[in-house]
């Protein structure tokens, strides 16, 4: 048996699947497109998530493109995270070219340009829906480990939402959060320390300055309401096709504490909202996450740990994540080990660093007999990838070199123009654009320490009152204030001393004995 003939055997054995499954592309060997060596991936394994990794300008992106475009064909609404601001091409239909057309014939598949039902989400000040999320919603758990504090800390933010629950003060921004902390740090004290127990001054400084730290990466504009329902993201549009959201965050790439906040609130919300589902045919959603290393850049091993233990669980809800990064190593290596789906493009070595991390990117990949893993990664082309998935029984299929289909939507990116008339007839954009500032923590703490201020003020002008009304009335005179009665009674107070003295034999002149 020809070398060639085994590599299409090995192939054709490790992607058939008794499900439905999304087409990837075609494996490659020696350079060539082997046409009968079809790749797939079984729609029931795409919930295990998974890793588009590889240099800049190597294809990551429209790879990412191209598996939402699939995944909305097949009634999967898709939720993708864009820092680079490319994806908005895919609500446009694609341009048919020559380089395309000779991929498709290779492939042996027919390109058909097509637009998508797209959403446009952001978080700041972008065009789109605007997604927030409440400080309650966040819960102390999760808001601890955002701001990296110790377990201490961790506690008085635990009292501090025990006492707003038990006191009905509603925590929907930060600068309620904030009202709070000071006021159980100084007028609030006594009340809390009585009834919840003792609270440190220092603990409560610590937790300010990482709040504050927190809203210089513009925290303020995530945090408050309207709460965005994970409900709809996962909506089906009216031709069948999976709705595809993008959040376009463009502007945190300085930011990623704001993002790493963001993301593992969203995970968390998926998680608890969800149902169990077990063993899905196919995936409810699919969470894309480019510049994945901007949720690890700045993570305390808490939130390590958090994202870690969301990623493990929540594809039992029929959730998949999908993380796109420039090298794997970027990915910490316990959430790598989470990942089924493994789509690799060219890496560069440049440097002795580079080669190093080409060799250990090699060897988390499964052995192969066609291709030297560590020098194929160097020599990938531009919408190629070594590619490996789990297949239905959950085991890894063996590595191939894959050329990939191109999107069937734009390229490229809409104009401003286009964006306005997506965001004008999107039907969900109204609905959290819309400005709400309900009457929460900050508030009434505000009025309640101004009622407690213009009370003090008023006992104190009465107290003032008084004792300038005692001390400008006139004095009466008694009995014993008229000089007469009080010459009378010192002359009659003398006598009676002298008499009583007298009788003492104290008084009078002293006797002469001589």
């Amino acid at each position: 048996m020809s070398n060639t003939q085994q590599f299409i055997d090995t192939v054709t054995a490790g992607y058939t699947f008794k499900g439905d499954s999304l087409r990837l592309g075609t494996a490659m060997l020696d350079g060539q497109v082997i046409t009968e060596a079809k790749v797939s991936v079984p729609f029931k394994t795409l919930n295990r998530h998974g890793l588009i990794a590889g240099a800049t300008g190597t294809g990551k992106t429209k790879t990412l493109q191209v598996l939402a475009e699939a995944l909305s064909d097949a009634s999967i609404p898709v939720l993708m995270m864009d820092i680079k601001g490319d994806l908005s091409g895919i609500a446009a239909e694609g341009a048919v070219n020559e380089k395309i057309t000779e991929r498709y014939q290779k492939l042996e598949l027919e390109y058909k340009p097509s637009a998508f039902p797209t959403e446009l989400l952001t978080l700041s000040h972008e065009k789109g829906a605007r997604l927030r999320a409440t400080v309650t919603e966040f819960g102390p758990v999760l808001l601890s480990k955002i701001l990296g504090l110790n377990d201490t800390q961790g506690g008085l933010v635990a009292m501090i939402f025990k006492y707003c629950d038990d006191n009905k003060l509603p925590l929907l921004d930060l600068k309620d959060f904030i009202k709070v902390l000071q006021f159980v740090s100084d007028e609030g004290k006594a009340e809390l320390e009585k009834a919840y127990g003792k609270i440190s001054t220092t603990s409560t400084g610590t937790i300010l300055r990482k709040v504050i730290e927190l809203q210089q990466q513009g925290a303020d504009l995530f945090f408050g309401e309207r709460s965005f329902d994970v409900d709809d993201l996962m909506r089906i549009n009216n031709d069948g096709r999976g709705m595809v959201s993008i959040v376009r965050v463009t502007d945190l790439q300085d930011r990623p504490k704001l993002f790493s906040t963001f993301m593992l609130q969203l995970l968390a919300e998926l998680y608890a909202t969800c149902p169990e589902e077990g063993d899905l045919d196919k995936p409810k959603l699919i969470l894309f996450i480019d510049e994945a290393h901007l949720i690890f850049q700045e993570a305390s091993a808490a939130l390590l740990q958090q994202i870690e233990t969301v990623v493990k669980l929540i594809r039992s809800k029929g959730i998949g994540i999908y993380f796109c990064t420039q090298n794997p190593m970027d990915v910490p290596a316990s959430v790598l080990a989470q990942l089924g789906l493994k789509i690799q493009h060219a890496l560069r070595a440049f440097t002795a660093a580079d080669r190093k991390v080409i060799k250990q990117t090699a060897e988390n990949y499964p052995e192969t007999q066609f291709y030297k893993t560590d020098e194929l990664l160097t020599q990938v082309g531009i919408g190629e990838a070594l590619v490996t998935v789990l297949n239905e029984k959950g085991i890894p299929t063996p590595l191939v070199h894959c050329m990939l289909g191109s999107p069937r939507s734009r390229m490229d990116i809409l104009s401003d123009s286009e964006i306005d008339a997506l965001v004008a007839k999107s039907r969900i954009a109204a609905k959290y654009n819309e400005v709400v500032d309900n009457v929460s923590a900050y508030e009434i703490l505000t009025q309640k320490l101004e009622q407690a201020a213009e009370a003090a003020a008023e006992q104190k002008q009465k107290e003032t009152e008084a004792k300038e009304s005692k001390k400008a009335a006139p004095k009466e005179k008694g009995f014993f204030d008229d000089p007469v009665v009080k010459s009378m009674t010192r002359t009659a107070g003398n006598t009676i001393v002298r008499s009583l003295l007298g009788a003492l034999g104290l008084g009078g002149r002293k006797k002469k004995w001589f």
